[in-house]
């Protein structure tokens, strides 16, 4: 599976008319966690942001993840 989640979350974001800066507000606010800019990039381009953070945006932004088999 080719999973890329910063193409993914950028392209979720844009869809939205949203940018890291917004996302990183919304994310502190609906999680009672700090989300900065630098912090959430950085483990964006990383690759270090969890799967439940990522299915947490997805969520945020009125997204499903599905998965369907290949076979």
């Amino acid at each position: 599976m080719n999973f890329n989640a910063k193409e993914q979350i950028k392209s979720l974001t844009a869809l939205r008319g949203l940018n890291v800066t917004k996302l990183a507000e919304i994310l502190t606010k609906s999680t009672g966690r700090k989300y900065t800019l630098n912090s959430l990039s950085k483990r964006i381009n990383r690759g270090t942001i969890s799967y439940n953070e990522v299915m947490q945006i997805a969520d945020l932004l009125d997204f499903d993840i599905n998965y369907k088999s290949r076979v």
